[in-house]
């Protein structure tokens, strides 16, 4: 049979059909092979495939294990796969990535239909073809942000090249952990752990179904489909991942058709930010020392910790259950009873809230010096404002939310009458500090964090007022010439300044002048021609060491007045030195972290409190002693009658000049506790002591929240007694024993 003249150009064909397939194959190789050397634009190496870098959050850590809050720049912390419930990674893979346990990174089958249908059919909703593993490469190397085609075709091959790599880095579970890990789902909640926190407020671990669904509906459009802002269109979207699921038998027909009815429960979603949640002003504290320390603390790198982006885990002294009670105690007491008396008591009044002595001009010059401090003035000027531009808008109405103890309020007033408007509201500062570890386990640095930033336990320094006393007092009973029971005249005592004047103070009452009264009698009923008394015996000096001792570091000036508190110091200064009388006359350092960790959990560092002596045990216990008499008959004895606290309880008032500021210091053998409590400006008080005092102010709050901690067994915080001294006490603390055994030796001026 002759051959067809044909068969030359059919070979001639089939030879150039597989050269240009060869070709073309090799070039795909070539590119491949150029893509992932890396010569056509970055590639992760080997090392980042490893160790993938992402912005970590550092983790904030409360004694009983509980996230407190984040420093971030994402809101991100990484979970393992055993962290994360099947219900996540069902959804996941039922509705993203079907046959991701079959792949190798590339789902060709995948890709074949997104060309299909997004290419040729041109149906936009079918999908890009990407696995898994392919948007977890697109997560950790993110794509260049408006790039044009065929950068987009180069870019979308590199990602395939990643995947590859990937999957032959990483296990299934571990990629599957990865991308949960690294995908955004709104709200500042980056990652599966932080989303389980945000939306309600659980663990990746403990997701049941419909919120594993809402989630993982999430990762289609986070704003879009927020179950807060879009209720509707997150259901239905959550409904579709169930049918997904359904579909490929991650749930049978009665589970879906059980879950797929019930609503989305959106009471638990909180968004975590610096403004809301438990302890925000000891977090901005501690922000705030946290960059310091990473500052002098080296990566193995070389390079710095980073707060915002290292994922520390900061494992702090504060316990969560006693920091709700103590912000609990502030609110209730501040917002249903003294907020509404002092609005009662200066209603009508002109120039109120502002002390009736001060002058218009007076009044203008603190609300000026308010201008100045504010955020808005402080921005206005960094931008080069006029001073007539700044002072035009800080009179100019603006639409703000305003802080009220019903809720927050929307309204329209300028910057000034907003400035004018807090003036109104008095402020509190409360810590609360462990005796024997140091260990600070309660910080609530004000009324509201978002709408009053000022700091009150370790920023503020206030007149302590009569809480300064034991100091004084402490000198009596260490120099062993005084007991408790002492007897001197409550008469007035008169010194000379440095200025050739002289000065005698004066008590707030005349109970008892004249008389021979006890030290106990005397520091119970605040007399202050005691401490005159005992302030002219061991001279200015020598209370201020005493004080220095017990770990007073703010100025204090050596002058007589120091006896009546005429000095400014914090409520961290003041708990830490009344810790002192419990912890047996050893001062030891409040902190407020007990180790840091790296993302790995390795500890970095661990931290001990400094500790110093500053007295014997005797006399250490001896002014326990003294301020339990506060108590039980002093200016602290509401706490009996009125709150029914019956346990031991030494303690100290203390109400500064025109009752601008009210403290309590409260000492059980387990937890030291101080409160203040005043007004943003000194000018801002009560007009009378019944008000004004710290037995009214302060005390009624340190009152509320030792209730809430004797009401939770859990904490065993003890109400027994305090220790002690091991070696048998030298003088007598019984006074009826003590004038019986002493009428012959009591000193005389």
């Amino acid at each position: 049979m002759a051959k067809s003249k044909n068969t030359p150009n059919v070979r001639k064909y089939i030879k150039y059909f597989w050269i240009f397939n060869l070709a073309f194959f090799f070039l795909i190789f070539l590119l491949f092979t150029f893509i992932s050397l890396g010569w056509l634009g970055f590639m992760p190496s080997f090392e980042e495939l490893e160790s993938p870098k992402s912005n970590l959050a550092s983790q904030i850590y409360s004694s009983d294990n509980v996230l407190l809050g984040t420093y971030y720049i994402e809101n991100r912390s990484n979970a393992n796969y055993s962290e994360i419930s099947p219900n996540v990674i069902n959804a996941l893979i039922a509705t993203e990535d079907v046959r991701f346990e079959k792949h190798a990174g590339i789902d060709y089958k995948g890709v074949l239909r997104a060309i299909v249908k997004s290419i040729i059919l041109s149906d936009r909703s079918s999908g890009g073809g990407s696995t898994i593993t392919q948007q977890l490469a697109k997560n950790l190397f993110p794509r260049k942000p408006n790039a044009s085609l065929p950068e987009l075709v180069l870019i979308k091959l590199k990602e395939w090249v990643t995947a590859i790599k990937l999957e032959h880095n990483y296990s299934k579970q571990e990629i599957i952990a990865m991308y949960l890990n690294t995908v955004d789902f709104g709200s500042h909640a980056y990652g599966i752990k932080s989303a389980a926190a945000t939306f309600f407020n659980t663990t990746p671990d403990s997701l049941k179904v419909e919120e594993a669904a809402v989630l993982i509906g999430l990762l289609k459009a986070p704003t879009m489909f927020n179950p807060v802002r879009n209720y509707d269109k997150s259901l239905a979207r959550r409904n579709v991942v169930l049918s997904q699921m359904l579909k490929y038998e991650y749930l049978t027909q009665k589970e879906f058709d059980s879950i797929s009815i019930l609503p989305i429960d959106v009471s638990r979603y909180r968004v975590t930010d610096h403004l809301s949640g438990l302890a925000t002003y000891f977090r901005e504290y501690l922000r705030l020392q946290l960059i310091e320390w990473c500052k002098t603390k080296e990566k193995p790198d070389g390079g710095n910790y980073n707060l915002y982006k290292d994922g520390l885990r900061i494992y702090t002294t504060i316990d969560s259950r006693m920091q709700k009670y103590a912000e609990d105690a502030v609110t209730e007491y501040m917002g249903k009873e003294l907020q509404p008396q002092f609005f009662e008591h200066w209603k009508n009044y002109k120039n109120a809230p502002f002390d009736r002595n001060l002058s218009e001009e007076d009044i203008k010059r603190l609300i000026r010096l308010s201008i100045k401090r504010s955020e808005r003035y402080r921005l206005l000027k960094s931008e080069g404002a006029p001073v007539e531009v700044i002072e035009q808008i800080f009179k100019t109405p603006v639409p703000m939310t305003i802080f009220t103890w019903n809720g927050e309020v929307d309204t329209v007033l300028s910057p000034l009458d907003s400035i004018i408007y807090y003036k109104h509201f008095l402020n509190a500062g409360l810590m609360s500090m462990d005796p024997a570890t140091g260990y600070v386990k309660a910080y609530v640095g004000g009324i509201n964090y978002k709408h009053f930033k000022y700091d009150h336990v370790k920023l503020s320094r206030r007149q302590v007022g009569s809480t300064f006393k034991p100091f004084v007092y402490t000198l009596a009973m260490q120099e062993g010439e005084f007991s408790p029971c002492t007897k001197v005249p409550n008469v007035p005592v008169t010194f000379e300044t440095a200025d050739g004047n002289k000065w005698t103070p004066r008590n707030s009452n005349d109970a008892r002048e004249g008389e021979m009264v006890t030290l106990k009698w005397a520091l119970a009923n605040s007399v202050n021609y005691i401490s005159a008394y005992l302030m002219k015996r061991y001279s200015p000096q020598a209370v201020v060491q005493i004080a220095r001792k017990m770990g007073v570091t703010s100025p204090i000036d050596e002058v007589p007045a120091i006896c009546l508190g005429a000095t400014d110091l914090t409520v961290y200064e003041m708990v830490g030195a009344y810790n002192t009388f419990v912890n047996k006359g050893v001062y030891i350092e409040p902190i407020f972290i007990t180790r840091i960790e790296d993302k790995n959990g390795n500890i970095i560092e661990s931290f001990v409190p400094r500790t110093q002596e500053a007295m014997n045990e005797e006399t250490a216990y001896l002014m326990l002693e003294l301020m339990k008499g506060v108590v039980e008959s002093g200016t602290s004895v509401r706490l009996r009658y009125k709150y029914g606290l019956t346990n031991p309880i030494a303690g100290k008032t203390g109400t500064t000049q025109n009752n601008s500021d009210g403290w309590f210091i409260g000492l059980t053998p387990d937890l030291v506790t101080g409160v203040w409590v005043g007004g943003e400006d000194r000018s801002i008080h009560f007009r009378t002591i019944t008000f004004g005092q710290g037995a009214h102010m302060a005390l009624p709050i340190w009152a509320i929240y030792m209730k809430k901690i004797y009401n939770d067994t859990k904490l065993n915080i003890s109400q027994s007694d305090f220790d002690k001294p091991a070696k048998e006490l030298k003088v007598e603390t019984d006074c009826n024993k003590y004038e019986q055994q002493n009428n012959s030796k009591e000193p005389v001026l």
